[in-house]
Formats: C-alpha cells, structure tokens, sequence
C-alpha cells in the first residue's frame, strides 16, 4: 500500500469516527496500563497489612484450630484479677457524694413468701444526686431488688419470712437504698471506712439496707462472678442482716458454695478474712468457698 492510500485511511477513519479517533488509542494505554499492575502487584499491601495484621492475625492465630473453626476468647486465659480488697474492680463511675435525701423508685405490688414469723414491707429508694441510668435506671434497680426476694433461691424459701413491696405511705419497715460512697461511709462506718462496702442499719426503728453504689456498679474482685449474680449477694446479705442475722459465717470447707452471711465482698478465704478482723468468726485456715449469692441455694421445692 502505498503512503498516500495509507494517509487517505487514516484521513477517513478520523473523519469518520471524530473525537473518537484520539479517545480510543489512549483508553487502550490506560487499560492495559492498570491490567498490568493489578496483576503484579502484591495480594496485601504493606499499608492494608499495617491497619488490620495487629487484630486480624491475633484472631487467627487465637482463635482457629487445624479445621479453620473460629472460636471466641477463652477467659481461662485471662489473669486472675489480684486486686488489694479495698480496691474496686474497673468498671462504670459512681457518685462519690449524694445529697443525703432520698427518692423512691419502682413499682409496689411484689408479694413473695407466707410470714409464718416476720412480715417485711419495704419500699426501694436511691440517693438524690446518684444517677443509675448506667446501670438500667431507677425502675431496674427495683424490679432486681423485687426479683431477687421473690426468688425461690431465696429468703421465702424459708416459710417464717414474707415480702411486700409497698409504697412510702403505707407503713414499710424496711428501706432498701442505694447511697453513694460518701453517705454509706457516713452511716455504716466512719469516715475513716478502709473498703467500701454496704450495711444494714436501723434508724428511729426502720431497718436500712444501704447498697454502696460503688459496689453495684462495680461488683468485687474477690467474688469471683457476674455482676448480676454480685448484686443479688448484696441484696440478699444485707436483708438477711436484717431478718436477724447479724453474725457472719465462716467457709464451711475447700469448693462449697459460700453461705449467704460470709462476706464474700471482701474474701471466699477464711485465712484472709481473719487477718482483715480477727475478731471476726472467720478461723486462721486456709480454706476458700466459691461464691454463692443465695440463702437457699438448692430450694426445697413445695
């Protein structure tokens, strides 16, 4: 072919095709451009393997086995929380100082128990200036209270007792409240209190359950549970204080569930109760409970 009849193809194919003519030689470039290196650059940049190698090859390598199975974390794996007894566990904040006053909360109404013996009519209050809204609100705070009594695993287990959940005006002898740590110091012992713990006092001839909010919110490293299971503890010792039970109790031996009256906020131990307060009940040995947060807790069933 010669140069004029090549130039006069050339001379109709732009003619033809316009714009186009030049659009499409450099398209053909770029695509082959970025075939090329989408096929000889590396599966993971060293950028994309910087971001996620920190959690993914962690998760890989913690938790798959030989079939490629993927499984969560084992909390065998995780240290032993050796926290000193009048530290609290991480957890939530609290209210140091409330106002001394106090608002009533939840539902009346819960009936549990038949009272052969003692009838208890408690109302559930909380501290002016304490906000339970990070640990589900004022109604949750006592429908837990209300659920805990009323459990089989509980004080009604035993027919002597009885609860009623009643409103203020209706004669309640008992008030179960949740104070800040600056009030349950301030009343259940000093100022000088070393640990923060809760208490049952009797005031003007009204028995008061003062949870320690710091302790419900943040539970007790010694327990060795779940907050929920925690709570009930709480609950369930401090009323038992004030059914009549004033004394504790020591670890009967090695693996039993603790009683319900041993202050398990503090040590499933005897030996290092004792050596918190020797005048304590709890026996110099070392013999340690696990934790239990219930009275009865293989109920008798009726």
């Amino acid at each position: 072919m010669s140069s004029r009849s090549s130039g006069s193809v050339l001379a109709r194919y732009a003619r033809d095709l316009g714009w186009r003519a030049y659009a499409i030689p450099v398209l053909v470039v770029i695509t082959v451009w970025v075939l090329f290196d989408v096929f000889t650059s590396p599966a993971e940049t060293d950028t994309m393997d910087g971001a996620v190698s920190a959690t993914s090859r962690t998760e890989n390598r913690d938790a798959t086995e030989g079939d490629g199975t993927r499984h969560g974390p084992n909390p065998a794996d995780d240290p032993d929380q050796a926290l000193p007894i009048n530290q609290l566990p991480p957890g939530g904040p609290f209210t140091e100082q409330g106002e001394g006053t106090f608002r009533t909360v939840g539902t009346p109404g819960m009936t549990a128990g038949e009272g052969l013996e003692t009838v208890i009519r408690y109302v559930v209050e909380v501290e002016d200036g304490v906000d339970t809204a990070g640990s589900g609100g004022d109604d949750a705070l006592a429908a837990m209270i209300d659920a805990t009594l009323s459990n089989p695993k509980g004080w009604t287990n035993d027919t002597a007792f009885r609860f009623e959940h009643v409103a203020p005006d209706q004669e309640p002898t008992m008030r179960i409240q949740l104070t800040s740590v600056g009030t349950t110091r301030e009343l259940c012992g000093g100022l000088d209190l070393e640990m923060e713990t809760s208490c049952h006092i009797r005031i003007d001839g009204v028995s008061r359950v003062l949870i320690n909010e710091s302790r419900w919110v943040r539970g007790a490293a010694p327990f060795n549970g779940d907050l929920g299971s925690y709570r009930q503890y709480l609950v369930n010792h401090e009323v038992g204080h004030g059914l009549g039970y004033a004394a504790h109790e020591p670890c009967g031996a090695d693996g039993e569930l603790a009683p319900i009256m041993m202050q398990q906020t503090l040590s499933l131990n005897n030996a290092e109760l004792h050596a918190i307060n020797p005048d304590e009940v709890y026996p110099d040995e070392n013999v340690t409970c696990r934790y239990n947060p219930w009275p009865y807790p293989r109920p008798v069933v009726l």
